[in-house]
């Protein structure tokens, strides 16, 4: 008689609430799947070469240094959280620091690391963030909490005297950012994150603290981004007069802002100059897919780098040398390092990531897929559609709502997802509904505000008709998951949609506008007011309320899975509890996955896997069967 199987362990640090225990045998069926990596390039080491990358190899992603292309990853950092995030001090990379937080409590403190020991340069209490560096590496700008606990008040200190250390403006505020020192190091530029289509940029007087104003910050104009050249010419992003972010120079005196290069029709996600300012790169995203582009800042002539897929491209940095680091991703490729020799443009990959042995080859390209909305706008997604000779006839679906809401679902690689794909035949989309990022920011400001705000649950509605006409699709197996705003949509599609989903997996949710804003942490409050809406006003808190899944949960009738990290900052874990006990006190069904040790969203590998293994066992008894 062959002997029973066991269940998988479950991590001490999870609490699986109404969930079942995973059987052994779906760990090892997943194994391939689950053991991807990825590796994110981070930064240039300015002396030696070397490139510094974030991949995990254990638990945590930490950082590695890459001495040349496809050569071995040296471990650096060596902790039980993450470290996904750092810099060497540009010129001398003498002092390299990394910001580092707990069980996803996003109250990051800064580090130096050196010989994989940490340094605290921070409180230990308060959250940081670290901005930028001067650009001859003596001076670093951060931002920090510590003196009530909500407003980012702006620090600049020389990390190897931490004695140095001294606050620079005192502001008032989350949404404050040192972009860059000016090139004599006697000001700063400086940015406030107001809300998606509204960031305020000033000089800082790093002597005074006085704060300059640059442009009229009575106008909603957003500023994406802002580094000096080497003469001190000013370079940003912006949407004034555009509807989309273009590339160009700003007077600091006058606030005038020259677009430089040709006019693109989509939104310059982000750009870097080159240290003798000859040239910068910069990316354009094109209906979720990335260009890079490099314009001589003398001509204003732009040439296209032609050796990279179609994919996503993020963390440029130029070297000292001038050689550019990316990260690249793709449907068919991990996220890896590459870099790019600016005269040339060859391409030079300098990471390749484990995929547990799958031929990512196989993997499918995902299509795009366009709608018109109940009001006549045009709205799009991502459908990934599974084999159709290994898996003939119509297939279950699941929608995936991306977060934000100033967020976007673009065409990289789905990890573990593509287990539902090759192995389960389930199709995915990724819709991108009113209020997503990348399509302009008269299409971003769509959702605002409470009376806005289900216009964007609309558009699922508009994306479920459409797919359950597909002659692929079985509209009777639709299943919807989303995390944090795309957790709430995920609640919001289980009221408004239950009679077109089989079940909802809804991740680090809102369920409730008003609790939310009252109980996420204070250092982020008004912006998150700026989007949803302001519940100390009588008429809009009646609204947000009104428009809140919790108000309706007694139209929930399907089940749910919920999951939370116990230390999310941002959406609180009560905000889960209070509905799965909804759910269940009306005699629903309501799985909950609760991670004592995450926050908003798992990043532990031990606690990914597991969650993964019971959403496929939730996806199985709901949407299978």
């Amino acid at each position: 008689m062959a002997p029973a199987l066991a269940d998988a362990p479950k991590p001490d640090a999870l609490v699986a609430d109404g969930v079942p225990p995973v059987p052994d045998e779906l760990p090892a069926e997943t194994r391939p799947y689950m053991e991807f990596r990825t590796a994110g390039f981070v930064g240039w080491h300015p002396t030696d070469r070397s490139m510094l990358v974030a991949t995990r190899f254990a638990n945590t992603a930490q950082l590695h240094r890459v001495a040349g292309p496809m050569m071995a990853r040296k471990q650096i950092s060596f902790e039980a959280e993450p470290v996904g995030n750092g810099s060497w001090a540009p010129k001398k990379g003498d002092v390299l620091l990394v910001q580092k937080d707990v069980g996803g409590n996003e109250f990051f403190q800064i580090y130096a690391l050196k010989d994989g020991k940490l340094n605290l340069l921070t409180d230990g209490k308060s959250r940081n963030g670290l901005n930028a560096w001067s650009k001859d590496g003596e001076l670093v700008a951060y931002t920090s909490t510590r003196r009530n606990g909500t407003d980012n008040d702006i620090y600049v200190m020389n990390p190897r005297d931490p004695s140095t250390n001294r606050m620079v403006a005192e502001v008032k505020g989350g949404g404050w950012a040192v972009s860059d020192f000016a090139p004599d190091k006697k000001s700063a530029l400086v940015a406030q994150y107001v809300s998606v289509t509204n960031v305020d940029i000033s000089l800082l007087d790093l002597a005074t603290g006085k704060m300059t104003p640059i442009g009229d910050h009575a106008k909603d104009i957003a500023y994406g981004g802002g580094e000096f050249a080497p003469d001190a010419t000013l370079w940003v992003t912006s949407d004034e007069g555009s509807d989309f972010q273009r590339l160009g120079t700003l007077d600091p005196k006058t606030g005038v802002f020259t677009a430089r290069g040709p006019k693109e029709s989509w939104d310059v996600d982000a750009f870097d100059i080159s240290p003798d300012g000859s040239f910068i790169v910069y990316a354009t995203n094109e209906a979720g897919m990335s260009k890079v582009k490099i314009l001589d800042t003398k001509t204003d002539k732009v040439r296209v780098v032609e050796g990279l897929p179609a994919g996503i491209v993020g963390g440029f940095d130029i070297s000292e040398w001038g050689e550019i680091g990316i990260t690249f991703t793709s449907a068919r490729s991990a996220a890896d390092a590459y870099s790019i020799d600016p005269k040339s443009l060859k391409v030079t990959r300098w990471t390749e990531s484990e995929t547990g042995g799958l031929d990512v080859s196989k993997n499918v390209e995902p299509e795009l897929v366009k709608v018109k909305s109940f009001d006549g706008l045009e709205v799009s997604g991502f459908l990934y559609r599974p084999d159709p000779a290994k898996f003939p006839g119509k297939r279950p679906m699941i929608m995936n709502v991306h977060g934000g809401p100033e967020g976007q679902s673009r065409p990289g690689f789905q990890g573990r997802s593509n287990y539902l794909l090759n192995e389960m035949g389930v199709a995915i989309f990724y819709p991108n509904v009113r209020g997503s990022t990348g399509y302009g920011k008269t299409f971003v400001s769509l959702d605002n505000g409470p009376f806005k705000r289900e216009d964007s649950v609309k558009d699922m509605g508009a994306f479920l008709d459409v797919l359950g006409k597909d002659k692929g699709l079985d509209a009777s197996r639709f299943g919807l998951t989303g995390g944090s705003y795309g957790g709430y949509m995920c609640y919001a599609a289980a009221v408004q949609y239950k009679d077109k989903l089989r079940a909802t997996n809804c991740i680090v949710a809102i369920s409730n506008f008003v609790t939310f804003l009252e109980n996420t942490q204070s250092y982020r409050r008004d912006l998150r007011r700026v989007e949803y809406g302001d519940e100390r006003d009588p008429v809009q808190r009646a609204k947000l309320l009104e428009i809140s899944p919790l108000t309706r949960v007694a139209e929930i009738s399907k089940p749910m899975f919920v999951v939370t990290g116990g230390n999310d900052p941002r959406v609180p874990a009560s905000e889960a509890d209070q509905i799965v006990k909804a759910i269940r006190d009306k005699g629903g069904v309501a799985w909950h996955l609760l991670g004592k040790n995450e926050g908003h969203g798992f990043a532990k590998k031990e606690n990914i896997d597991y969650q993964f293994w019971t959403t496929l066992l939730f996806w199985r008894q709901n949407l299978l069967n």
